[in-house]
């Protein structure tokens, strides 16, 4: 599995997740295998999605898509986002 970790700063969260939630089946089209949403709890406008891929093709295709870029604007985010693309080499349960 790779994970896409995006940061990004947002004008407003209802109207950011609405978006979000809206852009769901296309993410999952284009190989989402779900995603988990973070809140900076020193700046409630920065948000951290954690996307899970297939492949790294996946995640680069759709992080990088035209598509992804109208909905980022439609949803309010400022600016471009920061990405890394990772992948888990070791979990623990502690």
């Amino acid at each position: 599995m790779i994970y896409a970790l995006a940061i990004q700063k947002i004008k407003d969260y209802d109207k950011w997740k609405e978006v979000f939630d809206e852009h769901g089946k296309v993410r999952m089209i284009k190989g989402s295998k779900g995603a988990i949403i973070y809140r900076n709890t020193n700046d409630p406008k920065q948000l951290v999605i954690i996307t899970k891929w297939e492949d790294m093709e996946s995640a680069k295709n759709f992080s990088l898509s035209e598509d992804l870029k109208a909905t980022m604007e439609k949803a309010g985010v400022i600016g471009l986002p920061e990405l890394h693309y990772l992948e888990e080499i070791a979990k623990t349960e502690y």
